[in-house]
């Protein structure tokens, strides 16, 4: 249960309210055992069951004496009032017992509510946030849809069976003690008895509840499977549907979806064992209550009214002790889906900010790569990408990257903005290493244009905004007109304002690109990467973000990764990498005479074309 209590230590936010639970349900219960209270002298005094002692009684906390002080002053009652003003009297009272144990138990519910809604929300707030920090390494190594299904079911369920069960949690146990101590207080011997019962329920429900634990373990994780085959259909559904395997897939989603519907269905089976199981259980116990209770009276050990008293509170004590059974089966099916959600609020964030790190004014001189490298872990193996790299860039220099796919480009300038770090090896800007500098600080300074346009489902305006808090029509629509995207922004219906869909698909590769571009200039950074940012365009588009391109590099210090070369043949620079090294280095003019790699490359692209 460590990930329940690691749940609960979100209590600590809400002291006020959980002192309220907790104090209003202790009124709850007194008023409602004060109600039943009254119930043995009303009956000896409705029925005349018995005479009132011959002499007044000495108020002591026992049993007998009670009921003796309570009678003692009722008949006097009696005596002086007439039969029906107690009567009336006695009614009242427990109206008012029963009203005000009904307003307390509706102002625990009261309080419960803002700490119910208000640790979910924390909880997502600190999911969230878990997400924004963690390196892009993490995400390539998890499923998307088992993440997804962490961030809301597995939360959801949290919310379901673990917080759902703070109430019974903070009031049940106050229903046992105060009903189990007026038991004990009525008759010791009886109470025995109920002890007696008592441990083969506990173990019972024991066993259940590991059960139910190992079986809600199986079905997060395969709901989380049937999560990422969602998503991953969803998001090819256009290879799915070019090759034909619509049929397949679905296939394999009945299948996954009936494999988790076992598994639930088993869970559902074992939580609901739990509640009958203690009330026959508990049945059991009133049945020897009856018959052991019924041999006292009837030998005179004990009044008539006194055991009908017994009889009642240990019927109200039975729903409290199947209700806080409830909520341990609840906390353990929950107590699964806290693992899986702490796993990702635990996952180790790799990509740590100094405590006194250096915030980034600007970019002054250069870039350096010293002797760096990185490799990533795939399975037990440590798989190389970058083996003891090492360059500098000054400012103001346009530096191509070029090589065979897998050669390390990308990851190469994925280091310098920190996506990741590298094993050893480091990276100054200006001389500072980056891992001294204020991580926001240092990415505000680099600008990305990828061949993946990562475009938002919102307007074009807030799109090309992405990143500034406050920004002008103008400066948006000026940010347009340098990346070329001005003339077919503007014959859309709705202009700047038009929403362009999940991911931008309503545009075409081409108009994504350039709002990429755009939002990179509107950003305005110093040092800019360009990721191949032209490879999946026509030749008409390509020519169009190729000028876009132009006008976002000029006076800027970039880093270029291409395939098509004679995109960058104006670069100062043309760096050719092979398996994590840098092999070649010079102009275009320089590099097609020398006998390497960088020569083959144009030759079999002049070939092709």
């Amino acid at each position: 249960m460590h990930h329940i209590r690691r749940i609960f230590r979100y209590l600590r936010y809400y002291p006020r309210q959980l002192v309220g639970t907790v104090v209003f349900n202790l009124l709850h219960v007194v008023f409602n055992l004060s109600s039943f209270v009254l119930i043995i002298p009303f009956v000896e005094l409705l029925f005349g069951m018995s005479e009132p002692p011959a002499t007044e009684p000495t108020l002591a906390m026992n049993q007998h004496a009670l009921t003796d002080w309570m009678l003692w002053h009722l008949y006097l009652l009696k005596d002086s009032w007439g039969l029906w003003r107690c009567l009336l009297t006695a009614s009242a009272a427990y109206l008012a017992c029963s009203l005000l144990s009904n307003v307390c138990r509706y102002m625990g519910y009261y309080c419960v509510g803002p700490i119910r809604q208000g640790m979910i929300q924390r909880l997502r707030d600190d999911i969230y946030h878990k997400i924004t920090i963690l390196p892009v390494s993490y995400f390539s190594s998890q499923r998307r849809g088992d993440l997804l299904s962490r961030m809301s079911n597995d939360l959801f369920d949290i919310e379901w069976s673990i917080v759902t069960s703070l109430l019974s949690i903070a009031k049940d146990p106050i229903n046992i003690l105060l009903f189990t101590g007026t038991l004990l207080f009525i008759s010791p011997r009886l109470f025995l008895y109920f002890l007696l019962v008592l441990p083969p329920s506990v173990i019972l429900i024991v066993l259940i509840g590991k059960s139910l634990k190992r079986n809600s373990t199986k079905g997060q994780r395969k709901l989380g499977d049937l999560f990422s085959n969602i998503e991953e259909n969803i998001s090819n559904l256009r290879v799915v549907k070019a090759f034909g395997r619509e049929e397949s897939q679905r296939h394999r989603f009945k299948r996954a979806n009936a494999d988790y519907t076992r598994t639930m269905i088993r869970v559902a089976q074992r939580r609901e064992l739990s509640a009958p199981l203690s009330e026959v259980l508990g049945t059991i116990g009133l049945v020897g209550i009856l018959i052991l209770g019924g041999s006292l009276v009837l030998n005179g050990e004990m009044l008539s009214s006194v055991f009908i008293f017994f009889i009642i509170i240990f019927a109200r004590l039975i729903p409290p002790i199947q209700s806080l059974v409830r909520a341990y089966n609840n906390l353990q099916k929950g107590d699964a889906s806290a693992e899986r959600f702490f796993e990702l609020l635990d996952a180790d964030e790799k990509i740590i900010e100094v405590a006194d790190a250096k915030v980034m004014e600007g970019f002054d001189r250069s870039i350096e790569y010293d002797d760096v490298c990185f490799a990533y872990q795939r399975d037990d193996e440590w798989v190389p990408v970058l083996d003891h790299v090492s360059f500098r860039i000054d400012k103001g220099r346009t530096i191509a990257l070029v090589g065979p796919s897998g050669a390390g480009k990308t990851t190469l300038v994925d280091l310098l903005p920190r996506f990741y770090d590298p094993n050893s090896g480091e990276i100054r800007v200006d001389g500072t290493p980056i891992r001294q500098l204020n991580i926001g600080s240092l990415r505000q300074q680099i600008g990305l244009v990828s061949q993946n346009c990562i475009l938002f489902n919102d307007t074009i305006a807030h799109n090309i905004a992405f990143g500034h808090d406050h920004y002008s029509d103008e400066a948006v629509r000026e940010a347009a007109k340098a990346a070329y995207a001005d003339p077919f922004i503007s014959a859309l219906p709705e202009g700047y304002n038009t929403l362009i869909g999940d991911r931008g698909m309503m545009l075409s590769g081409g108009q994504r690109q350039r709002i990429s571009i755009a939002r990179a200039l509107l950003k305005n950074p110093p040092i800019l990467i360009l990721d191949e940012a032209t490879s999946a365009l026509d030749a008409e588009s390509e020519h169009i973000v190729q000028q876009a391109l132009e006008q976002l590099m000029q006076g800027r210090t970039s880093i270029v990764i291409a395939h098509r070369l004679a995109t960058i043949q104006n670069a100062d620079e043309i760096w050719v990498m092979d398996k994590g090294r840098i092999v070649q280095r010079g102009t275009h003019s320089s590099l097609i005479q020398e006998e390497g790699l960088y020569k083959k490359l144009v030759e079999m692209q002049s070939f092709a074309s």
